[in-house]
């Protein structure tokens, strides 16, 4: 019941229309999954780039690489104004360019494992000033075509 909660609190499925509602969805599912450096499963525990990874492999079959880095630079680069849920929000975290990522869900909060916050996947709102001043954009993961229809 609680998460269902907070699908509905957090995620306006009208403000990604356009965009795979099972990603932001079951990414905040996850909220409450522990945080463990290297993880990528919710059940032993995940690190940013492992829930990244995990959310996409699950929703939408999709591989990412590894670190948080190597997703940004398969991402498309996205103004702040082109930001939809589902899409990738990049931080500077360890004094390293795209060193923390997580989901962008709309109106400024996005979901990510969070390790020294929080140990766990967590919501946060991208205009707290710690996030603030290490946002270093968003990005875009290239959907696959449609497969044609019969």
């Amino acid at each position: 019941m609680r998460r269902l909660f907070l699908l509905t609190l957090l995620f306006s499925p009208a403000a990604a229309a356009e965009l795979p509602d099972e990603v932001p969805f079951y990414a905040v599912s996850l909220v409450g999954s522990p945080y463990k450096l290297g993880g990528d499963s919710p059940e032993t525990g995940l690190d940013c780039s492992g829930f990244v990874g995990h959310v996409f492999r699950t929703t939408l079959g999709l591989a990412l690489p590894r670190d948080s880095r190597a997703i940004s630079e398969s991402a498309r680069p996205l103004s702040d104004d082109e930001l939809r849920p589902g899409d990738l929000v990049f931080f500077n975290t360890l004094d390293r360019a795209y060193s923390h990522v997580g989901i962008y869900l709309g109106e400024r909060r996005f979901v990510h494992a969070a390790s020294s916050r929080t140990g766990s996947v967590v919501v946060s709102r991208m205009d707290e000033q710690y996030w603030q001043s290490r946002y270093e954009g968003g990005r875009r993961v290239a959907l696959p075509d449609a497969p044609p229809q019969d």
